[in-house]
């Protein structure tokens, strides 16, 4: 779980405003500059890519339909990472009998270098990491995602998740713990 924490873009006002507008420039560049913290985010909470690549179809599409609601002077990223998480949740709904006991992450086969020895050990341990990640219950995923993968403090994630600080260090500690165990048993 070392992975670099991905910072959100500056906010830009004027960027902002077109984007309330619908401007299909302003648009596109608000999708490029975003894209890839929010897929980040989808792929760590959902487990696969092309559920991940189909959350943020949906995500992009709602940011569109609700670009007046955005607000110039603050930063977007929490309500993106809620309308991420959110659509997440819907895609858990959908499919979560398809989800449950799928390991989403394929092997690649090894080669004799020992840099790739060195990055097939680091694949592993991200394999198994993501194993233990999708075991656990969504309202203790998504906390460790958004706080570990997706850089957020616990007021942020408090924010996302719609609960008390309180609440989400309790389940950011109980995740670890699960985490931890889950890790332990597999390895």
């Amino acid at each position: 779980m070392n992975e670099a924490k991905q910072q959100p873009p500056t906010p830009d006002r004027v960027q902002l405003e077109a984007v309330r507008r619908r401007d299909p420039e302003a648009l596109a560049a608000f999708f490029e500059a975003h894209f890839d913290r929010l897929y980040n985010l989808a792929f760590r909470l959902v487990g696969e890519h092309s559920l991940a690549e189909d959350v943020l179809q949906e995500v992009f599409l709602k940011l569109h339909r609700a670009a007046a609601q955005l607000d110039p002077e603050r930063d977007p990223a929490p309500w993106l990472a809620t309308i991420t998480r959110n659509a997440c949740r819907e895609q858990w709904r959908r499919r979560r009998r398809h989800v449950e006991g799928k390991d989403s992450i394929e092997a690649d086969l090894p080669d004799a270098s020992p840099s790739a020895e060195v990055d097939t050990l680091r694949a592993e341990r991200e394999r198994r990491v993501g194993r233990a990640l999708m075991r656990l219950p969504e309202g203790l995923r998504e906390v460790v995602v958004l706080r570990d993968f997706h850089g957020l403090a616990h007021e942020e994630v408090a924010t996302v998740v719609g609960a008390k600080i309180a609440a989400v260090r309790k389940r950011y500690s109980r995740a670890l713990a699960e985490l931890r165990h889950y890790l332990e048993a597999s390895g």
